[in-house]
């Protein structure tokens, strides 16, 4: 009886409780207020989350779509170094996108501007036209990160200011036409995008958004349904209408999770291998002989005279980059075709990659090394000096792999010859980069071709660089006797990881020992100072390697009949599927008349080649245009060139499907989309696994003089870029602006501290010119007066010099008879 009375005293309280609850005239109690406060704040949060996808959406397509296009025009715009480019100049709502061409291509951006950040004021000039200036009050950034189709790296123009943008138009009119242009979009962004945008789609959302935006919480009214404060609380539990229960971080996770996964599922639900170039298996190729014989040639009398004719042109000391040589000395391939001899036996890096002895690894990187050298062709022979711009590409298959080995050439530089290469496998994890300048040096009897240069082999998985050098080749016998090839010079290859390292020279062959082979090596492999083996033997032939500490020798290298048979296959873009700059479709022509030993044809096509580059040259000079590479781009920080899309990650096996190339681009077909790391080593990526993020971006806009300073602002920017794409806008724009502002103060202040400890530098620097200028002087009219003197004697005496040179020649060959 008690429980009942005291079930029905519960019932009317309950009751008494909904109607006030529900009852239009009764007063709201403290429930009611609390539902009404989690309902609105719950439709603000979506109504701020729509709004927020909505600007993005906006901002987004209109910077995709071409149609949207407030005002497009030339302007010259004012880089750090003062001097003035030509720039195209497309203003969209909020943005200002600058383009080296009116094609508005992805290889022609140069940079975005985000107007939203910047004041505009008109600047005074003393030249002809009109000058504004574009600026952020705050001195900070004005530039985007990205390009209007996903572009990280612009085109390569003159650097940009980081801040400001100074612009010029032709005349007054057309100046302050952009002013209002510019005031026009500054102000009336939003209206600009909604009045301009011709996607219905975004237009249908932005009517969805608003709509949802205006809903208001509706409650039932029937009070036969009986809720008190405990089940309010426990039917909305979980709905995240608690203030505290998750912040904005983790809302807007929730929010894009199930977007990311949509996404990520629309672009990997193809298990389609991506489109790649097409490759065809080389034919087998002729490596030549072991020994002297296959580097001796004997040179007829017609070609003779071209000697002759070619050593009237020059003088002992002389470089030979500008000299024209004649065609019968000529390989018919390119040089760029030649640096590729160096892997076909590159699957001993796979295997070095996979040892745990970082010595181990040093010995199988030196053989592998030596493997590249035994490849010669018949006779002296010289590979085609490359045509600026010359590319040229193949791989190798591995067949215990089952993986390929890429490589990328691309001469960069005619006066000076460099040539850029980049080798990769991240399949078997190694990388290789560098490049190379080609010189050559005439001795008289003599001539020496030099590769100035050191290549970097990576072993992605290990952090390890190795650094290489190369020989030089000489050619001796041009005047007096048999025209013969050697390698020479000492070579390094060093690892400043686990510092190993190994000494390698060519000894080149004595000019009295006639009974001693050619092509010897010795050679030692060291740990700091100490030595632990060393190697002897002929780099075409056998090379013996002899421990130190046991003192035993063993074979080492030989390029035997079974290593031959082991080398791996080349593959090549046929021809007919090659561009105009690649090496073998290039010189075509040339190689097919040294085929059919037609060498007045191949002299002919070999001279149409050179003078279109001389032309082209003279145009870029008369245009003051620089050559800027197509694939290979210098390293702001060490100077080296580096290929464009290089990919230093080790092979992820549940990610990483294959590494293909198509358009000259090396890239990875992966399950999921994983960011490009370019940094060289594994250990520089766990130090600063931010800093590669907005690089680029930053380096193009800084000046020459404050690559340093660039740095620093380099390491703030990408960490606040990656910051702002995680976080909610609330929570990260306050500290992203005071973290900025701080280092945008500590770079002044440095900035200033080193121009004052530079001063007394450059008085000094100044001092010493003047002085040098003076002795110079003095020098000259000094030298002029000496030459006038000898001028008569010098004649003479060289041609007594060539004579005894000859005498003494026979008295040697009549003594060893």
């Amino acid at each position: 009886m008690l429980k009942k009375s005291l079930s029905q005293s519960f019932k009317n309280l309950t009751a008494k409780s909904e109607s006030k609850l529900f009852s239009p005239t009764g007063t709201p109690d403290k429930t009611s207020a609390k539902l009404s406060k989690r309902e609105s704040l719950k439709v603000q949060k979506k109504n701020y989350r729509s709004q927020k996808k909505q600007a993005a959406k906006e901002l987004q397509s209109t910077l995709s779509d071409s149609s949207v296009v407030v005002l497009a025009d030339w302007l010259k715009v004012r880089g750090t170094l003062k001097s003035w480019t030509k720039l195209w100049c497309v203003l969209k709502p909020g943005l200002l996108v600058l383009y080296k061409s009116e094609k508005q291509k992805s290889s022609h951006w140069v940079g975005t501007v985000l107007l939203n950040t910047c004041r505009i004021i008109e600047r005074p000039s003393k030249k002809d036209g009109f000058c504004f200036k574009l600026f952020h009050p705050l001195d900070q950034s004005i530039w985007a990160t990205k390009g209007p189709k996903g572009e990280t790296i612009g085109a390569i123009v003159q650097p940009l200011p980081y801040s400001y943008l100074i612009f010029r138009a032709m005349s007054e009119s057309a100046g302050k036409c952009w002013m209002d242009a510019l005031d026009l979009a500054l102000r009336c962004t939003s209206l600009l995008v909604r009045s301009m945008k011709k996607d219905v789609e975004i237009a249908h959302v932005a009517s969805d958004l608003s709509q949802e935006a205006i809903l208001t919480p509706t409650f039932p009214t029937n009070h036969s349904e009986q809720m008190n404060e405990s089940d309010c609380e426990k039917h909305f539990e979980g709905q995240g209408l608690d203030e505290d229960s998750k912040t904005d971080r983790e809302e807007m996770k929730t929010d894009t999770e199930s977007e990311s996964e949509e996404e990520e599922v629309k672009v990997f639900e193809d298990d389609r291998p991506p489109t790649e170039t097409k490759y065809v298996e080389n034919a087998r190729e002729e490596l030549g002989q072991q020994g002297d014989s296959s580097q001796t040639e004997e040179v007829d009398e017609e070609n003779k005279s071209l000697i002759w004719t070619l050593v009237k042109q020059v003088r002992p000391g002389m470089d030979l980059s500008k000299v024209v040589l004649p065609t019968f000395i000529l390989e018919p391939r390119s040089f760029l075709d030649k640096l590729s001899d160096y892997y076909y036996h590159s699957d001993i890096l796979s295997e070095a990659v996979l040892l745990d002895d970082p010595y181990a690894r040093l010995k199988a990187v030196v053989r592998w090394y030596l493997s590249g050298f035994y490849k010669k062709p018949k006779g002296l022979k010289k590979p085609y000096n490359p045509i600026i711009g010359e590319t040229f590409r193949c791989y190798w298959k591995h067949p215990k792999t089952d993986s390929r080995t890429f490589y990328i050439a691309e001469q960069i530089s005619h006066h000076p010859p460099v040539s850029a290469f980049h080798i990769t496998n991240r399949q078997d994890g190694f990388n290789i980069s560098g490049s190379i300048l080609a010189k050559s040096k005439f001795y008289g009897n003599s001539l020496s071709a030099i590769l100035d240069g050191t290549a970097k082999l990576t072993f992605l998985k290990r952090g390890e660089d190795y650094l290489i050098t190369m020989p030089y080749a000489h050619c001796k016998g041009i005047l007096i006797g048999t025209l013969t090839m050697e390698m020479g010079g000492k070579v390094t290859i060093s690892c400043p990881k686990t510092s190993y390292r190994a000494e390698v020279e060519f000894k080149l062959k004595p000019f009295l020992n006639m009974g001693e082979a050619s092509n010897k090596i010795i050679g030692k492999l060291k740990v700091g100072s100490d030595t632990l083996a060393t190697l002897e033997g002929h780099w075409d032939q056998d090379i013996y390697i002899r421990d130190r500490s046991t003192g035993e020798s063993h074979l080492f290298w030989s390029p035997t009949v079974e290593v031959k048979a082991q080398r791996l296959r080349r593959f090549t873009v046929p021809v007919d599927h090659q561009e105009d700059m690649e090496s073998e479709r290039l010189w075509k022509n040339v190689s097919d008349a040294i085929a059919t030993s037609d060498m007045h044809a191949a002299t002919h096509e070999k001279y149409i080649l050179e003078e279109r580059q001389r032309n082209e040259a003279k145009e870029r000079k008369a245009k003051m245009l620089e050559w800027m590479p197509r694939l290979f781009e210098r390293d702001p920080l060490t100077g080296d060139w580096v290929y464009k899309f290089v990919d230093m990650r080790p092979w992820d096996q549940s990610n990483d499907l294959l590494q293909y190339e198509q358009g000259y681009r090396i890239q990875t077909w992966t399950k999921h989309r994983t960011p490009v790391v370019r940094t060289c080593s594994i250990t520089s990526l766990e130090q600063k696994p931010e800093t590669f993020v907005g690089r680029k971006i930053l380096s193009r806009n800084c000046s020459i003089k404050n690559k340093a300073l660039c740095a620093v602002e380099e390491s703030e920017s990408s960490t606040a870029e990656i910051e702002n794409s995680r976080l909610d806008s609330d929570s990260s724009e306050p500290s992203k602006g005071r973290r900025v502002q701080k280092s945008s103060s500590r770079v002044r202040l440095s900035e200033d501290a080193l121009v004052k400890a530079i001063q007394p530098l450059t008085k000094l620097q100044e001092e010493t010119n003047e002085s040098l200028k003076l002795m110079n002087a003095r020098l000259n009219s000094l030298s002029n007066r000496i030459s006038e003197q000898q001028q008569g004697s010098l004649s003479s005496w060289s041609l007594v010099v060539l004579i005894a040179a000859f005498v003494i020649q026979l008295f040697v060959q009549w003594l060893f008879r």
